[in-house]
């Protein structure tokens, strides 16, 4: 069976490092689960004291996920962190401390699950900075607020923004800026406090050091740098964290001497796809390997083989085929068999997947 390994020592590190270098620049910041998938043992395994302590809140964007956290630890600050369905603010409220909002329908029914719980649960108003995905109108900012400063079960926790996500636009400096002007003209308005300006992400961090990021932004929400080790702005290293933290291995079901071309009719696949083939290649053969993963597992397109000569050749809902070329290493001895396994780096919605796969199994290395 095809396999993920997950280096928890390594990610645990990651997360005490963030701590560590956020608490230096007086920032607080929320770890964003969401490539957990709701994995109960991984949750475990990482959610341990040494790490929350140090940690504002945890977030995810799957209720499900919400409340496995709060089943595990119910102590543990959690952050919805999509706007919410409305048919579902009852368990917003039930299992998040906080959510991210940018409609007044919703808050308004969140206010009303809210009375019928008997609890106060705030929000983080999401405010549109140009990455067109959630946010309140710039414009439309100050009546919006106004009208959820009025809901009795309410509290707004601050003001957030997504940049980065859907269309890549940069975290400047001056969209940074408008954030936390939004909020101070908010404060002097209302004679209120928000205690969060949250425009920080993963894909903000390599921005700090060159102050790119004003002072006054002061909480983020990491995922992908906090378990892969990487800024997703340059796809870089960030500080001295490990990026070997996730590992998928995939076993060698069938290996022989095939043509590189097929012989027939082509058309869409079952996947829905085709190939084309070059007409030089037609009678020319090479090795190709069946590995035991398909498309309900994951896509192909997130992992790269550690042996740089393989290359994707084609997959289906349960196998995939690779090219190994003549199957020689450069001592001229052979370089696989089956029942060998193939090495991969998967990305951050790979491991998503994997993670989410019950044909999948799970290794956790401490």
């Amino acid at each position: 069976m095809a396999e993920l390994q997950i280096n928890i020592a390594e990610i645990k590190s990651n997360i005490k490092k963030l701590s560590a270098y956020l608490k230096k620049h007086n920032k607080q910041w929320s770890l964003i689960t969401k490539v957990f998938s709701g994995d109960l043992e991984f949750m475990e395994q990482i959610l341990t004291p040494d790490i929350i302590k140090d940690i504002q809140s945890v977030g995810d964007s799957r209720l499900s996920s919400l409340k496995r956290l709060k089943e595990l630890n119910p102590n543990l600050i959690t952050i919805y962190i999509k706007p919410p369905p409305q048919a579902y603010v009852d368990d917003v409220v039930r299992y998040a401390d906080i959510s991210l909002n940018s409609s007044y329908k919703t808050i308004r029914a969140l206010n009303n699950a809210a009375i019928s719980q008997n609890k106060i649960h705030k929000i983080i108003i999401m405010v549109e900075l140009g990455e067109l995905r959630e946010g309140v109108n710039r414009e439309d900012l100050f009546d919006f607020y106004e009208k959820v400063y009025e809901l009795s079960n309410i509290e707004v926790e601050g003001l957030g923004s997504n940049l980065g996500c859907m269309y890549g636009i940069e975290p400047t400096f001056d969209k940074l800026l408008q954030l936390h002007l939004y909020k101070e003209l908010i404060e002097s308005r209302y004679g209120t406090t928000l205690a969060l300006t949250s425009g920080g992400s993963s894909i903000t961090l390599p921005l700090i050091e060159n102050k790119v990021v004003p002072q006054e932004i002061n909480h983020f929400r990491i995922g992908e740098t906090a378990f892969f080790g990487i800024s997703p702005l340059d796809s870089e290293q960030f500080l001295d964290l490990c990026t070997d933290t996730f590992n998928f291995h995939s076993q060698i079901i069938e290996l022989e001497e095939k043509n590189i071309v097929p012989d027939g009719v082509i058309n869409d696949a079952s996947t829905g796809h085709s190939v084309d083939f070059d007409d030089a290649d037609i009678g020319k053969t090479t090795y190709k390997a069946i590995l035991d993963f398909g498309l309900l597992d994951v896509d192909q397109e997130g992992l790269t083989p550690d042996d740089e000569d393989i290359k994707f050749v084609g997959i289906t809902s349960d196998m995939t085929v690779i090219d190994i070329g003549d199957n020689v290493d450069k001592n001229g001895k052979k370089k696989y068999k089956i029942g060998d396994s193939i090495c991969m780096d998967p990305n951050y919605i790979s491991v998503a997947r994997l993670l989410n796969s019950k044909f999948i199994e799970k290794v956790f290395i401490k």
